[in-house]
């Protein structure tokens, strides 16, 4: 994203031509919603033609308009509060169509995750799982409920994995106050990100943990302190993340390691299901 582009319409707003002011003023009051509109409708809404829009995003120094409409999208989900992006939604989608829009959105989210996921860094997160004297696993806010789903998962195969809870600042340090060589971190953090994720991944890193940021882009703030960076797409038009993207690829985190401790794994399952039926765990009527 092109660096503080409010700032930049703002100071250049005296060089533009009639209709690049209009377009600009437009943006300025309302980005959110300029975020998710197409050159031909950005245009109609600022009075001017799609090409000067077109023309206008090249001026700014994009590459084209997608790349200026990428830049706002990304601005929007980091600034945007929960209830202005519900206001995006109520603009953005039908009511009558919402079951298709969401399901085929997120169906697109995985698909464009799978293309751009950096292979070599999923394999090299999974190798240092495997081999790791503690695993940490650090989510907040939504991303409480995937670092939820991994602990469990991960509790089902080790005995050194440790859910940091985000209760307090403090407790938190207190939590992770031995991380070290040989433990691994990971990190779960979406728009709008945690601080308290961010300074665990920077305490975590300056330890000489090995750190799997599970975010959103490189931009993220915590793909700066990473050593493997797992790209999910979870761009949403609404108040409610989308979380598919990141749970399919802790699900296939969770797999890859269980093959890789193939014996390990069902042994230990075996032994759970054993205390699952003698302590009559789970409903068996069915």
């Amino acid at each position: 994203m092109k660096q503080n582009l409010l700032q930049q319409l703002t100071d250049r707003m005296p060089t533009f031509s009639k209709g690049q002011r209009q377009i600009a003023s437009y943006i300025l009051e309302h980005y959110d919603r300029a975020a998710y509109m197409t050159a031909s409708k950005l245009g109609g809404v600022a009075h001017v033609s799609e090409s000067t829009v077109v023309r206008f995003a090249d001026e700014l120094g994009f590459s084209g308009y997608p790349e200026l409409q990428r830049a706002l999208q990304e601005l929007a989900k980091t600034n945007l509060t929960a209830a202005q992006r519900m206001e995006v939604a109520d603009n953005l989608l039908q009511k009558d169509t919402v079951l298709e829009k969401v399901l085929l959105g997120d169906a697109d989210k995985i698909r464009h995750t799978l293309e751009s996921l950096d292979k070599d860094a999923f394999y090299a997160a999974v190798d240092k799982i495997v081999g790791a004297r503690n695993i940490y696993i650090i989510g907040s806010r939504s991303s409480a409920s995937l670092a939820g789903f991994l602990t469990l998962h991960f509790r089902m195969m080790f005995d050194n994995v440790r859910n940091v809870e985000l209760t307090s600042g403090s407790e938190m340090f207190e939590q992770i106050l031995d991380i070290g060589k040989n433990d691994v971190i990971i990190a779960i953090s979406f728009p709008r990100y945690s601080k308290r994720t961010v300074r665990a991944v920077r305490f975590a890193h300056h330890a000489g943990a090995d750190v799997v940021s599970i975010t959103d882009s490189a931009a993220s703030p915590i793909a700066t302190d990473c050593d493997q960076l797992l790209i999910a797409h979870s761009d949403m038009a609404s108040f409610v993340d989308s979380l598919v993207a990141p749970l399919s690829i802790i699900n296939a985190m969770v797999v890859a390691v269980a093959m890789s401790k193939h014996d390990q794994v069902a042994e230990r399952l075996r032994r759970l299901e054993k205390i699952f039926d003698e302590y009559d765990v789970y409903d068996k009527n069915n």
